[in-house]
């Protein structure tokens, strides 16, 4: 198998497991639906980009496919961190308007991430990198 969609692989859903773990501890239940959860601690969306930008630098170094991937990896980050998470604010406001007017909602409104949750996200992806490339 190609070592960088490997190390991607590899990342993310390390990073998915992680989530499940903590959430685990915090709720004490889990079911199949959580394994899809967004949001929380890490973000598995900066462990993709972060594995993709250091796998592709660690196997062909500064190339245009690293140039690529890094710019890639700062549009998700950012993201991951500032529209996601605004967008989990006002998802949240509105189901307590909802709740207020006793009206029924079933969706889940993910608050995005904390710059810490994206940080070790992006720590996970360069780490996993490093492991399967070197």
């Amino acid at each position: 198998m190609n070592k960088i969609i490997l190390a991607v692989l590899l990342a993310g859903f390390g990073a998915q497991v992680i989530k499940l773990i903590i959430y685990w501890f915090k709720h004490k239940r889990l079911s199949v639906h959580d394994l899809f959860l967004t949001g929380g601690m890490p973000s598995s969306h900066a462990a993709f980009v972060t594995s993709l930008a250091a796998s592709i630098y660690l196997q062909e170094g500064n190339s245009t496919a690293f140039a690529i991937a890094l710019i890639l990896a700062f549009i998700v980050l950012r993201d991951a961190y500032g529209v996601r998470r605004t967008v989990g604010k006002e998802g949240q406001a509105i189901k307590k308007l909802f709740a207020i007017h006793h009206l029924q909602s079933k969706d889940h409104y993910a608050l995005g991430h904390t710059p810490l949750e994206v940080v070790i996200g992006a720590l996970i992806g360069i780490i996993t990198a490093l492991v399967i490339l070197i």
